[in-house]
């Protein structure tokens, strides 16, 4: 089974550009057409987070408009914190479990080989991301359900610290809560995150954290402790999950876009 996920989306009005700089609603479509066009397709895709950039209606409407025109499979979303509950029940109401709990946009998927754990992380108006009493409550309760079956734990804010300051300001705030979680569940393959708009891997809670990049823009890697907060616009990218029948997780990042090749590794002969 293969599982894309795509993270950090930023749709934006018509005629405009994120940061006045990036046009994210070509990017977007252009990293939904290379998913679409994959050979094996995806089974399912998962947007985690930052599904637009406002949270306006108009920008959930574009969304809706690039998955019925390129992706035909089951598409699963959480929200980020540019993106508001009230605006994804409404215009993203008929995905697959975004308007299951009647405040928050969480839910379990259990028809797939793995299951999937959809937590919304979001603080309304604010960057970081917190996972309440209530919340964690829901994450703890899901995985005990079904504790023999392998479980990905998705959400927008990643529950480490990067190095990336300005990123490490808006993180997750109830880590240590979370990973206490995971803890007790050892079914927990991968906790997937966006968020951070960079690819960076890191042991949590006896599993693994992993973040995806964005398919528009991408945080600068700078770990000085005074960086300042800036992106630029290394090639958009996402992360292809495999789930294999040995049971195991497999995880590759395939960039957006037309490239050189492919090659033969053969010599050509004279």
């Amino acid at each position: 089974m293969l599982i894309a996920q795509l993270s950090d989306l930023h749709i934006i009005p018509p005629g405009t550009r994120a940061y006045g700089v990036v046009e994210t609603n070509p990017m977007v479509e252009r990293a939904f057409q290379t998913v679409a066009g994959m050979d094996p397709a995806p089974d399912a895709v998962i947007l985690s987070g930052d599904l637009t950039d406002g949270g306006s209606d108009g920008e959930y409407d574009i969304l809706v408009d690039m998955i019925r025109r390129h992706l035909r499979m089951p598409v699963y979303v959480i929200p980020g914190n540019h993106d508001r509950r009230e605006g994804m029940k409404a215009r993203l109401g008929h995905l697959p479990g975004v308007t299951r709990d009647p405040k928050f946009v969480h839910y379990v998927v259990e028809d797939l080989p793995v299951r999937l754990v959809m937590l919304d992380s979001i603080v309304p108006m604010q960057g970081y991301g917190e996972l309440c009493a209530t919340r964690l409550a829901f994450l703890d309760q899901a995985l005990a359900a079904a504790p023999a079956k392998a479980a990905l734990v998705v959400l927008h804010h990643p529950p480490i610290l990067t190095g990336i300051t300005h990123m490490d300001e808006v993180t997750l705030r109830s880590a240590a809560e979370m990973e206490a979680v995971i803890r007790r569940h050892p079914q927990v393959e991968r906790v997937l995150c966006g968020h951070v708009h960079r690819p960076i891997i890191a042991r949590f809670g006896g599993s693994l954290v992993q973040t995806a990049p964005s398919v528009v823009h991408q945080v600068s890697l700078d770990l000085r402790p005074d960086g300042p907060a800036t992106f630029n616009m290394e090639p958009p990218a996402f992360l292809l999950h495999r789930w294999s029948s040995e049971g195991r997780l497999v995880s590759h990042q395939a960039y957006v876009g037309d490239y050189a090749g492919p090659y033969p590794f053969e010599m050509a002969s004279e």
